[in-house]
């Protein structure tokens, strides 16, 4: 079938919108007609071409939208269902029985390969042009999705479709961080540097979890603004003097759990030297260089019993954190409706703009 796509094809070069040929669902396989998809920063790293899908490509992996019809061996969703997509997995392995799929040991051809596991593209240019897609198990920058039936989750229809599809990765990446990797006890004293959607997720985390101390770490003062209204409890300029200073001018501590999001090493070290006895950082973002490193104080951290984890995809599992997730939105414990901006698919390099510019925390797009 002709659908609309917005299609990378050069190294750090513009979306470019255009008609593409998606094949019908194998056994399995889902059609869902994508109602919105989140923009997300790995989207953005993989066009650069940082991580390696091939190019072109139909990016996209956090869609939301109705299923239109199923393939053979389908019975957990039904056309007219309404789903959220999350990332792909392989489902048998040690990591994904034990509901840990974001550690699946085909997590990156799967995720980041470009094709279907049998190496098949189910896009195609117009001119028969095979394109890099099934991406997350999804290809979602786009007006129709190929998923498959494990990578689904089936939401309420009561809520706005067009603002579940970050659900999907981002926002479940920054709230299962906190509740599933760092699981901070109520009471402790938590500090989050970054305050893109996936920062501003663990925020709204930590404070259902009634922590008592939310810090966030964040350049844009806009982004620190909203951060106090969705549950920090201080917010750090890092441009009005070292964050670790500041950090442990409010905690002389330390802290009890920090999250990064940015994937900047020197924030991860501020991290690690404001962590206090037995406490622990998690560090969720992609660095600019996949050659980073981090310089780690061994005696420090021996002494005070603290670690330090990395963490993908929130360690979660997205048919229990999705739903525990909206069931949060529900209880007014996790806004994240207030992160969105929405813009339609045609505007997804203004978006993306905005994005960098911090005019909008999280962008998604519509069809």
């Amino acid at each position: 079938m002709k659908i609309t796509a917005a299609v990378a094809r050069d190294a750090g070069g513009p979306f470019s919108i255009e008609h593409v040929v998606l094949e019908e669902p194998r056994m399995g396989e889902i059609l869902v007609r994508i109602v919105a998809t989140g923009l997300c920063h790995t989207d953005l790293v993989v066009r650069d071409q940082v991580l390696p899908t091939p190019l072109p490509a139909v990016l996209g992996h956090e869609g939301a939208g109705i299923v239109e019809k199923v393939g053979p061996g389908v019975t957990s969703v039904a056309p007219g269902d309404s789903v959220v997509i999350g990332f792909a997995s392989c489902g048998h392995c040690g990591n994904c029985t034990d509901h840990q799929p974001g550690y699946c040991v085909e997590f990156m051809p799967r995720n980041f390969g470009g094709a279907r596991p049998d190496g098949s593209h189910p896009i195609h240019s117009l001119t028969g042009e095979p394109i890099s897609s099934s991406f997350f198990g999804q290809s979602s920058f786009a007006t129709y999705a190929l998923a498959t039936e494990d990578n689904v989750v089936k939401v309420p229809t009561d809520m706005r479709l067009e603002l579940l599809g970050p659900l999907g990765c981002g926002l479940m990446t920054g709230a299962g961080a906190v509740i599933n990797a760092l699981a901070p006890k109520p009471g402790s004293a938590v500090a989050v540097f970054g305050g893109g959607p996936v920062g501003l997720a663990g925020v709204m985390a930590a404070a259902a979890l009634d922590c008592k101390t939310v810090i966030l770490v964040e350049p844009v003062a806009a982004r620190r603004e909203l951060a106090l209204t969705i549950g920090a409890t201080h917010v750090i300029d890092p441009a009005a003097g070292n964050p670790a200073d500041q950090i442990r001018a409010i905690c002389p501590a330390g802290v009890d759990r920090v999250l990064d999001t940015s994937g900047v090493p020197a924030a991860i070290e501020a991290g690690i030297s404001v962590l206090g006895s037995r406490a622990m950082l998690g560090y969720v973002g992609v660095p600019k260089s996949l050659d980073a490193v981090l310089t780690v104080p061994v005696v420090p951290l021996m002494v005070n019993g603290s670690s330090i984890k990395g963490i993908t995809e929130g360690d979660s599992d997205p048919k229990t954190t999705i739903p525990q997730l909206i069931a949060l939105n529900k209880a007014g414990k996790f806004p994240f409706e207030k992160l969105i901006t929405l813009y339609p698919l045609e505007k997804i390099n203004e978006a993306i703009d905005d994005q960098y510019a911090g005019r909008c925390v999280k962008a998604v797009l519509t069809m």
